[in-house]
């Protein structure tokens, strides 16, 4: 699927944080502006879909309101993560009560939304965050620990009438564990036994079929160049399909720059090819069948100022290599994962790329 920026009818065009020098949190936070996009079905005092999304997370996080959550997500909300699918507003808002008590002091600084759509056939965003708190009470992991910690993270939310209708979540989950001090592999085989007694079912149903990512002994197909002009959709498909999945490392180069910069799950910073072809081929290595496939994209600039592209992905592929995920136990995965990317004069400058990796790490010890 992908998702072009659309102007609503007024031709008005969303505040983006860019837009925002110094702390821009203050200018979205204001209230009584001009609208600056169609937003029909939505509260009054929300002027375009970027407003929308800070506001209302700082709403519901930052100034406690839960109980928001009935008037900014369906009733039968569906939200997608590598751990599985979780189904309505109630789950929702018990989930967020948990994690308040167990991180009161909790504080989400949004980054960047990256947006397509309007108010007619419904919003897409891709909003990335930097979540940071300490953990004064007992959590979802295990008692309280007293330590400060942050969580990268990027929310993909389809946005209709002031409602979260459907939602992917990609946090760096094992970095979270790491800081708070739990040893990642006893807590995963503790939640793992926990819920397979319990009768839960493994996220990776038993007689999956093979990762297609060729057709029997074939090449991977290549994906042509589209147009005489610029495409960052046609882009960035071809830089997965080629570098991920035909294992093209050495066309890096076509597609970054050479002082290119990202983050990556477990606070992970790179710098230049080097750390960007290690950092590939050691999840290639545990995964050797893996395989990319493109969900969503959606982006927004043009060929003069440059792309800000947000790409939901998944990742299948079985374990059978060596990594930090520990000895290969031959378990079939799937990985979900979102990518934001800047890219200026046909190269990518910079990535945030995010995805659960104490999510993967559990379904490799998954008992079948």
């Amino acid at each position: 699927m992908t998702a072009k920026n659309e102007q609503s009818d007024n031709n008005q065009k969303a505040l983006t944080i860019f837009d925002v020098p110094g702390t821009g949190i203050d200018k979205f936070m204001s209230h009584g502006h001009e609208k600056r996009q169609g937003m029909q079905g939505f509260d009054p005092d929300y002027v375009d879909i970027v407003d929308y999304i800070i506001r209302c997370t700082h709403k519901i996080w930052e100034e406690r309101n839960v109980g928001l959550i009935y008037s900014h997500y369906a009733h039968n909300v569906l939200i997608h993560t590598t751990d599985g699918i979780t189904y309505g507003r109630d789950k929702v808002i018990a989930d967020s009560i948990k994690t308040m008590a167990a991180f009161p002091d909790v504080r989400l600084f949004g980054d960047d939304v990256i947006w397509s759509g309007n108010d007619r056939e419904g919003f897409h965003s891709s909003h990335r965050i930097m979540w940071v708190a300490h953990n004064t009470g007992y959590s979802i992991y295990g008692p309280p620990t007293g330590r400060r910690v942050t969580r990268f993270g990027i929310a993909h939310c389809y946005v209709k009438e002031n409602r979260v209708v459907e939602e992917w979540i990609a946090r760096d989950e094992l970095a979270l564990i790491r800081q708070l001090g739990f040893d990642e592999f006893e807590l995963a085989r503790r939640m793992v036994e926990r819920d397979y007694a319990a009768g839960i079912k493994s996220p990776v149903p038993v007689g999956t079929g093979e990762v297609d990512r060729l057709l029997g002994q074939t090449t991977p197909e290549a994906i042509p160049e589209k147009g005489a002009s610029f495409d960052p959709e046609n882009f960035i498909r071809r830089f997965f399909q080629e570098v991920w999945n035909w294992r093209m490392f050495g066309k890096l180069n076509e597609y970054f720059v050479p002082n290119y910069m990202g983050r990556v799950p477990t606070n992970r910073e790179l710098y230049g090819l080097g750390d960007l072809s290690a950092y590939i081929t050691q999840l290639i290595a545990a995964f050797p069948d893996a395989r990319i496939l493109v969900d969503h994209i959606c982006y927004l600039g043009d060929e003069t100022e440059g792309y800000r592209l947000a790409v939901r992905w998944t990742m299948q592929g079985t374990h059978q290599g060596p990594g930090y995920l520990g000895e290969p136990r031959g378990k079939r995965v799937n990985l979900m994962g979102i990518s934001h990317f800047i890219i200026k004069n046909g190269k990518i400058l910079r990535e945030w790329t995010t995805y659960d990796e104490f999510a993967l790490l559990k379904q490799t010890l998954w008992p079948v």
